[in-house]
Protein backbone atom coordinates (compact mmCIF):
# COMPACT_ATOMS: atom_id res chain seq x y z
CA UNK A 1 0.00 0.00 0.00
CA UNK A 2 2.64 2.18 0.49
CA UNK A 3 4.14 2.27 -2.42
CA UNK A 4 0.31 3.11 -3.97
CA UNK A 5 0.88 6.21 -2.08
CA UNK A 6 2.87 9.34 -4.41
CA UNK A 7 6.49 9.73 -3.35
CA UNK A 8 6.22 13.07 -2.36
CA UNK A 9 4.18 12.09 1.11
CA UNK A 10 6.53 8.76 1.86
CA UNK A 11 9.50 11.10 2.45
CA UNK A 12 7.42 12.90 4.54
CA UNK A 13 8.60 13.35 8.48
CA UNK A 14 5.19 14.47 10.28
CA UNK A 15 3.04 12.65 13.20
CA UNK A 16 0.39 12.20 11.00
CA UNK A 17 -1.89 8.96 10.17
CA UNK A 18 -3.24 8.44 6.90
CA UNK A 19 -6.17 5.86 7.27
CA UNK A 20 -7.69 5.19 3.47
CA UNK A 21 -11.30 4.27 2.37
CA UNK A 22 -10.09 0.58 1.84
CA UNK A 23 -9.05 0.25 5.94
CA UNK A 24 -5.18 0.46 5.19
CA UNK A 25 -3.16 2.72 7.58
CA UNK A 26 0.00 4.82 6.53
CA UNK A 27 2.05 6.57 8.94
CA UNK A 28 4.41 9.31 7.65
CA UNK A 29 6.41 9.86 10.80
CA UNK A 30 7.01 8.50 14.23
CA UNK A 31 4.39 8.22 16.66
CA UNK A 32 1.20 9.51 14.80
CA UNK A 33 -1.01 12.01 17.13
CA UNK A 34 -3.19 12.80 14.39
CA UNK A 35 -5.21 10.94 11.82
CA UNK A 36 -6.59 11.87 8.64
CA UNK A 37 -9.18 9.62 7.18
CA UNK A 38 -8.84 9.69 3.75
CA UNK A 39 -13.09 8.65 2.85
CA UNK A 40 -12.76 9.63 -1.08
CA UNK A 41 -10.49 7.93 -3.21
CA UNK A 42 -9.64 11.47 -5.47
CA UNK A 43 -8.20 12.93 -2.36
CA UNK A 44 -5.04 10.96 -2.00
CA UNK A 45 -3.63 12.70 -5.68
CA UNK A 46 -4.91 15.93 -4.05
CA UNK A 47 -3.15 15.53 -0.99
CA UNK A 48 -0.07 15.75 -2.68
CA UNK A 49 -0.61 19.70 -2.55
CA UNK A 50 -2.70 19.97 0.84
CA UNK A 51 -3.68 23.41 0.43
CA UNK A 52 -5.32 24.37 4.18
CA UNK A 53 -8.45 25.67 2.11
CA UNK A 54 -8.26 21.77 0.20
CA UNK A 55 -8.33 20.04 3.64
CA UNK A 56 -10.67 22.07 5.69
CA UNK A 57 -12.91 22.00 2.51
CA UNK A 58 -12.84 18.38 2.08
CA UNK A 59 -13.78 18.11 6.16
CA UNK A 60 -16.61 20.22 5.79
CA UNK A 61 -17.67 18.06 3.01
CA UNK A 62 -17.25 15.00 4.65
CA UNK A 63 -14.42 13.56 2.18
CA UNK A 64 -12.61 13.38 5.17
CA UNK A 65 -12.38 12.97 8.78
CA UNK A 66 -9.82 14.32 11.43
CA UNK A 67 -8.70 12.42 14.14
CA UNK A 68 -7.02 13.98 17.32
CA UNK A 69 -7.14 16.78 19.70
CA UNK A 70 -8.64 19.82 17.45
CA UNK A 71 -6.07 22.16 18.43
CA UNK A 72 -3.61 19.01 17.32
CA UNK A 73 -5.28 18.75 14.22
CA UNK A 74 -4.69 21.96 13.01
CA UNK A 75 -0.90 22.00 14.15
CA UNK A 76 -0.35 18.96 12.45
CA UNK A 77 -2.06 19.83 9.21
CA UNK A 78 -0.64 23.82 8.98
CA UNK A 79 2.90 21.39 9.04
CA UNK A 80 1.94 18.75 6.34
CA UNK A 81 0.38 22.34 4.23
CA UNK A 82 3.62 23.88 4.72
CA UNK A 83 6.05 21.03 3.89
CA UNK A 84 4.41 20.72 0.01
CA UNK A 85 2.77 24.04 -0.09
CA UNK A 86 5.18 26.20 1.41
CA UNK A 87 4.15 29.81 2.20
CA UNK A 88 2.13 29.85 -1.25
CA UNK A 89 1.59 32.01 -4.10
CA UNK A 90 0.90 35.65 -2.98
CA UNK A 91 -2.81 36.61 -3.07
CA UNK A 92 -4.25 39.52 -4.67
CA UNK A 93 -5.76 42.05 -1.84
CA UNK A 94 -9.80 41.24 -1.76
CA UNK A 95 -11.71 44.23 -2.69
CA UNK A 96 -15.24 42.75 -2.71
CA UNK A 97 -18.71 44.85 -3.26
CA UNK A 98 -20.19 45.80 -0.02
CA UNK A 99 -23.78 46.88 -0.17
CA UNK A 100 -26.34 47.05 2.21
CA UNK A 101 -27.89 44.24 1.31
CA UNK A 102 -25.19 41.84 0.62
CA UNK A 103 -23.43 42.94 3.67
CA UNK A 104 -26.94 42.56 5.54
CA UNK A 105 -26.73 38.84 4.21
CA UNK A 106 -23.25 38.01 5.10
CA UNK A 107 -24.31 38.97 8.68
CA UNK A 108 -27.13 36.76 8.84
CA UNK A 109 -25.24 33.57 7.47
CA UNK A 110 -22.52 34.20 10.34
CA UNK A 111 -24.54 35.67 13.70
CA UNK A 112 -28.51 34.48 12.76
CA UNK A 113 -26.84 30.92 12.67
CA UNK A 114 -28.22 30.13 16.18
CA UNK A 115 -28.28 31.58 19.34
CA UNK A 116 -28.83 28.83 21.72
CA UNK A 117 -25.34 27.30 19.88
CA UNK A 118 -23.36 30.82 20.55
CA UNK A 119 -24.53 30.40 24.19
CA UNK A 120 -22.96 26.81 24.46
CA UNK A 121 -19.21 28.16 24.09
CA UNK A 122 -19.30 32.24 24.84
CA UNK A 123 -19.13 33.68 28.08
CA UNK A 124 -22.29 34.65 30.54
CA UNK A 125 -22.64 37.73 28.72
CA UNK A 126 -22.00 36.36 25.12
CA UNK A 127 -18.78 38.70 24.19
CA UNK A 128 -18.07 37.36 20.49
CA UNK A 129 -15.01 39.48 20.57
CA UNK A 130 -11.06 39.46 21.67
CA UNK A 131 -10.99 39.35 25.60
CA UNK A 132 -8.16 40.92 27.79
CA UNK A 133 -6.44 39.31 29.97
CA UNK A 134 -4.11 40.82 32.41
CA UNK A 135 -2.21 37.82 32.97
CA UNK A 136 -3.00 34.71 30.92
CA UNK A 137 -4.70 32.74 33.69
CA UNK A 138 -8.18 34.41 33.91
CA UNK A 139 -11.12 32.34 33.10
CA UNK A 140 -13.12 33.70 30.31
CA UNK A 141 -16.01 35.34 31.86
CA UNK A 142 -12.98 37.31 33.69
CA UNK A 143 -11.18 37.94 30.40
CA UNK A 144 -14.23 39.36 29.22
CA UNK A 145 -15.72 41.32 31.91
CA UNK A 146 -11.87 43.10 32.07
CA UNK A 147 -12.11 44.10 28.07
CA UNK A 148 -15.49 45.55 28.67
CA UNK A 149 -13.86 47.35 31.56
CA UNK A 150 -10.77 48.35 29.40
CA UNK A 151 -12.76 49.94 26.71
CA UNK A 152 -15.08 51.69 29.19
CA UNK A 153 -12.13 53.58 30.25
CA UNK A 154 -10.23 54.08 27.00
CA UNK A 155 -13.29 55.77 26.17
CA UNK A 156 -13.17 58.16 29.51
CA UNK A 157 -17.26 57.01 29.80
CA UNK A 158 -18.61 59.12 32.52
CA UNK A 159 -22.45 59.17 33.71
CA UNK A 160 -24.88 60.96 31.82
CA UNK A 161 -23.02 61.16 28.54
CA UNK A 162 -24.17 59.39 24.80
CA UNK A 163 -22.17 55.98 24.03
CA UNK A 164 -22.97 54.50 20.12
CA UNK A 165 -22.08 51.09 19.94
CA UNK A 166 -21.55 49.89 16.32
CA UNK A 167 -22.10 46.38 16.01
CA UNK A 168 -23.28 46.00 19.44
CA UNK A 169 -24.13 41.90 18.91
CA UNK A 170 -25.86 40.60 21.73
CA UNK A 171 -25.32 43.54 23.82
CA UNK A 172 -23.04 42.76 26.51
CA UNK A 173 -20.65 46.16 26.41
CA UNK A 174 -23.81 48.01 25.67
CA UNK A 175 -25.47 46.72 28.93
CA UNK A 176 -22.27 46.76 30.84
CA UNK A 177 -21.28 50.33 29.98
CA UNK A 178 -24.67 51.62 31.16
CA UNK A 179 -24.87 49.55 34.65
CA UNK A 180 -21.50 50.32 35.40
CA UNK A 181 -20.90 54.22 34.10
CA UNK A 182 -24.31 55.49 33.87
CA UNK A 183 -24.63 56.30 29.98
CA UNK A 184 -27.19 55.96 28.09
CA UNK A 185 -26.15 53.81 24.75
CA UNK A 186 -27.93 53.23 21.53
CA UNK A 187 -26.59 50.21 19.70
CA UNK A 188 -26.87 48.59 16.05
CA UNK A 189 -26.60 45.34 14.65
CA UNK A 190 -27.48 43.78 11.51
CA UNK A 191 -28.33 40.27 13.13
CA UNK A 192 -32.45 39.77 13.88
CA UNK A 193 -31.42 37.12 16.46
CA UNK A 194 -28.67 39.29 17.78
CA UNK A 195 -30.85 41.90 18.52
CA UNK A 196 -33.91 39.85 20.07
CA UNK A 197 -32.01 38.40 22.72
CA UNK A 198 -29.92 41.55 22.99
CA UNK A 199 -33.24 43.12 23.82
CA UNK A 200 -34.49 40.63 26.38
CA UNK A 201 -31.31 40.75 28.41
CA UNK A 202 -31.70 45.09 28.43
CA UNK A 203 -35.66 43.82 29.06
CA UNK A 204 -33.95 41.67 32.60
CA UNK A 205 -31.68 43.55 34.06
CA UNK A 206 -34.37 46.99 33.73
CA UNK A 207 -31.66 49.10 31.59
CA UNK A 208 -34.22 49.92 29.08
CA UNK A 209 -34.29 53.92 30.06
CA UNK A 210 -30.65 53.74 29.31
CA UNK A 211 -30.72 51.73 26.37
CA UNK A 212 -31.64 51.96 23.01
CA UNK A 213 -30.75 48.78 20.39
CA UNK A 214 -31.71 48.87 16.87
CA UNK A 215 -31.43 46.91 13.62
CA UNK A 216 -29.71 49.86 11.49
CA UNK A 217 -26.79 49.65 9.05
CA UNK A 218 -23.76 51.88 9.90
CA UNK A 219 -24.55 53.66 6.69
CA UNK A 220 -27.26 54.91 8.23
CA UNK A 221 -26.29 56.12 11.50
CA UNK A 222 -27.56 59.50 12.48
CA UNK A 223 -24.60 62.36 10.72
CA UNK A 224 -25.58 65.38 13.81
CA UNK A 225 -22.72 64.84 15.85
CA UNK A 226 -25.14 63.58 18.85
CA UNK A 227 -23.17 60.74 20.45
CA UNK A 228 -20.34 61.98 23.30
CA UNK A 229 -18.62 58.30 22.41
CA UNK A 230 -18.21 56.10 19.59
CA UNK A 231 -17.36 52.51 20.24
CA UNK A 232 -17.14 49.37 17.23
CA UNK A 233 -15.99 45.84 18.48
CA UNK A 234 -15.46 42.96 15.81
CA UNK A 235 -17.46 45.36 13.37
CA UNK A 236 -15.16 46.68 10.38
CA UNK A 237 -14.02 43.39 9.19
CA UNK A 238 -17.54 43.22 7.41
CA UNK A 239 -17.07 46.80 5.86
CA UNK A 240 -14.84 45.74 2.80
CA UNK A 241 -11.72 47.69 1.97
CA UNK A 242 -13.59 49.88 -0.40
CA UNK A 243 -16.01 50.80 1.79
CA UNK A 244 -13.32 51.83 4.91
CA UNK A 245 -13.67 55.58 4.03
CA UNK A 246 -17.71 56.16 4.00
CA UNK A 247 -16.95 54.17 7.25
CA UNK A 248 -14.73 55.96 9.55
CA UNK A 249 -16.98 59.49 7.63
CA UNK A 250 -19.79 57.77 9.50
CA UNK A 251 -18.46 57.85 13.07
CA UNK A 252 -17.01 61.08 12.25
CA UNK A 253 -19.79 62.66 12.08
CA UNK A 254 -21.65 60.33 14.58
CA UNK A 255 -19.35 61.67 17.16
CA UNK A 256 -19.71 65.44 18.82
CA UNK A 257 -16.53 67.54 18.51
CA UNK A 258 -13.70 66.26 21.43
CA UNK A 259 -15.39 63.44 21.32
CA UNK A 260 -13.94 60.33 21.33
CA UNK A 261 -13.94 56.72 19.17
CA UNK A 262 -12.83 53.56 19.88
CA UNK A 263 -12.29 50.70 16.85
CA UNK A 264 -11.73 47.37 18.41
CA UNK A 265 -11.04 44.94 15.46
CA UNK A 266 -8.94 42.11 13.41
CA UNK A 267 -6.49 43.41 11.33
CA UNK A 268 -4.22 41.81 8.66
CA UNK A 269 -0.64 40.68 8.53
CA UNK A 270 0.11 42.39 5.32
CA UNK A 271 0.26 45.80 4.59
CA UNK A 272 -1.87 45.42 1.23
CA UNK A 273 -4.48 43.28 2.89
CA UNK A 274 -4.31 40.42 1.50
CA UNK A 275 -5.90 37.24 3.15
CA UNK A 276 -4.17 34.76 5.25
CA UNK A 277 -1.91 32.45 2.76
CA UNK A 278 -1.86 28.89 1.80
CA UNK A 279 -5.63 28.67 1.36
CA UNK A 280 -6.70 29.93 5.03
CA UNK A 281 -8.07 32.73 4.07
CA UNK A 282 -10.09 31.42 1.11
CA UNK A 283 -11.47 29.29 3.63
CA UNK A 284 -12.93 31.84 6.35
CA UNK A 285 -14.13 33.82 3.17
CA UNK A 286 -16.47 30.67 1.57
CA UNK A 287 -17.21 28.93 4.97
CA UNK A 288 -17.35 31.63 7.84
CA UNK A 289 -17.21 35.38 7.33
CA UNK A 290 -18.41 35.77 3.47
CA UNK A 291 -17.10 39.42 2.18
CA UNK A 292 -15.13 39.75 5.16
CA UNK A 293 -12.23 41.45 4.44
CA UNK A 294 -9.28 42.97 7.00
CA UNK A 295 -7.20 45.97 6.35
CA UNK A 296 -4.31 46.37 7.73
CA UNK A 297 -3.26 48.44 10.76
CA UNK A 298 -1.87 50.99 8.53
CA UNK A 299 -5.00 51.04 5.95
CA UNK A 300 -7.42 51.61 8.77
CA UNK A 301 -5.20 54.39 10.74
CA UNK A 302 -5.11 56.20 7.19
CA UNK A 303 -8.83 56.03 6.72
CA UNK A 304 -9.38 57.26 10.17
CA UNK A 305 -7.48 59.72 9.60
CA UNK A 306 -8.24 61.08 6.29
CA UNK A 307 -11.89 61.60 7.82
CA UNK A 308 -10.61 64.00 10.13
CA UNK A 309 -10.08 61.93 13.29
CA UNK A 310 -6.87 61.86 15.39
CA UNK A 311 -5.12 58.84 16.15
CA UNK A 312 -4.47 58.73 19.97
CA UNK A 313 -3.51 55.44 21.14
CA UNK A 314 -2.87 52.06 19.49
CA UNK A 315 -3.04 48.64 21.68
CA UNK A 316 -2.29 45.04 19.88
CA UNK A 317 -4.04 42.67 21.47
CA UNK A 318 -3.40 39.55 18.92
CA UNK A 319 -2.48 36.68 21.97
CA UNK A 320 -4.99 38.04 23.70
CA UNK A 321 -7.17 37.31 20.71
CA UNK A 322 -5.38 33.64 20.67
CA UNK A 323 -5.76 32.38 24.09
CA UNK A 324 -9.43 33.63 24.11
CA UNK A 325 -10.07 31.21 20.67
CA UNK A 326 -8.83 28.72 22.80
CA UNK A 327 -11.03 29.39 25.53
CA UNK A 328 -13.94 29.20 23.02
CA UNK A 329 -12.88 26.00 21.14
CA UNK A 330 -12.01 24.17 24.32
CA UNK A 331 -15.63 24.91 25.59
CA UNK A 332 -17.69 24.02 22.21
CA UNK A 333 -14.90 20.91 21.79
CA UNK A 334 -16.51 19.73 25.28
CA UNK A 335 -19.89 20.04 24.31
CA UNK A 336 -20.16 18.85 20.50
CA UNK A 337 -23.00 16.62 21.34
CA UNK A 338 -24.89 19.01 22.64
CA UNK A 339 -23.84 21.76 19.74
CA UNK A 340 -25.15 19.15 16.91
CA UNK A 341 -28.51 19.52 18.55
CA UNK A 342 -28.54 23.13 17.12
CA UNK A 343 -26.78 23.39 14.25
CA UNK A 344 -26.37 20.94 10.63
CA UNK A 345 -23.33 18.80 11.10
CA UNK A 346 -21.52 20.62 8.54
CA UNK A 347 -21.55 24.29 10.23
CA UNK A 348 -20.37 22.26 13.35
CA UNK A 349 -17.67 21.06 11.33
CA UNK A 350 -16.77 24.75 10.25
CA UNK A 351 -17.25 26.02 13.60
CA UNK A 352 -14.26 23.53 14.71
CA UNK A 353 -12.45 24.19 12.23
CA UNK A 354 -12.74 27.84 12.24
CA UNK A 355 -12.23 28.58 15.70
CA UNK A 356 -9.18 26.11 16.43
CA UNK A 357 -7.49 27.48 13.77
CA UNK A 358 -8.26 30.95 14.27
CA UNK A 359 -6.74 30.55 17.90
CA UNK A 360 -3.56 29.00 15.79
CA UNK A 361 -3.52 31.38 13.34
CA UNK A 362 -3.44 34.21 16.11
CA UNK A 363 -0.64 32.61 17.81
CA UNK A 364 1.64 32.48 14.89
CA UNK A 365 0.93 35.97 13.67
CA UNK A 366 -0.64 35.51 10.72
CA UNK A 367 -3.48 38.27 11.65
CA UNK A 368 -3.25 40.52 14.49
CA UNK A 369 -5.94 42.59 16.29
CA UNK A 370 -5.68 46.44 17.27
CA UNK A 371 -7.58 48.74 19.48
CA UNK A 372 -7.84 52.14 17.89
CA UNK A 373 -8.71 55.16 20.04
CA UNK A 374 -9.16 58.31 18.02
CA UNK A 375 -10.34 62.02 19.02
CA UNK A 376 -12.60 64.03 16.94
CA UNK A 377 -10.66 67.70 17.74
CA UNK A 378 -12.27 70.56 18.39
CA UNK A 379 -12.41 73.58 16.30
CA UNK A 380 -9.19 75.22 17.54
CA UNK A 381 -7.42 71.46 18.12
CA UNK A 382 -7.48 71.02 21.76
CA UNK A 383 -8.82 67.50 23.22
CA UNK A 384 -9.39 67.01 26.79
CA UNK A 385 -7.81 63.55 27.25
CA UNK A 386 -5.36 62.99 29.60
CA UNK A 387 -1.79 63.69 29.09
CA UNK A 388 -0.53 60.12 30.06
CA UNK A 389 -2.19 57.09 29.90
CA UNK A 390 -1.83 56.86 33.97
CA UNK A 391 -5.60 57.21 34.79
CA UNK A 392 -6.42 53.62 32.69
CA UNK A 393 -4.07 51.22 35.43
CA UNK A 394 -5.13 53.04 38.82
Amino acid sequence: MLAQLPTVLQNLQIPLRLRLWDGHEIDLGPTPSVTIVVKDPQLVAKITHPSLDLLGTAFVEGKLELEGEISEVIRVCDELSQALVGEGEDIVPVRTVHDKDTDAAAIAYHYDLSNDFYQLWLDQDMAYSCAYFKTGNETLEQAQHAKFEHLCRKLRLTAGEYLLDVGCGWGGLARYAAREYGVKVFGITLSCKQLELARARVKDEGLESQIELQLLDYRDLPQDARFDKVVSVGMFEHVGHANLETYCGRLFAAVREGGLVMNHGITSRHVDGRPVGRGAGEFIERYVFPRGELPHLSMITAEISAVGLEVVDVESLRLHYARTLEHWSNRLESRLGEAAQFVPEQALRIWRLYLAGCAYGFSKGWINLHQILAVKPKADGRHDLPWTREDLYR
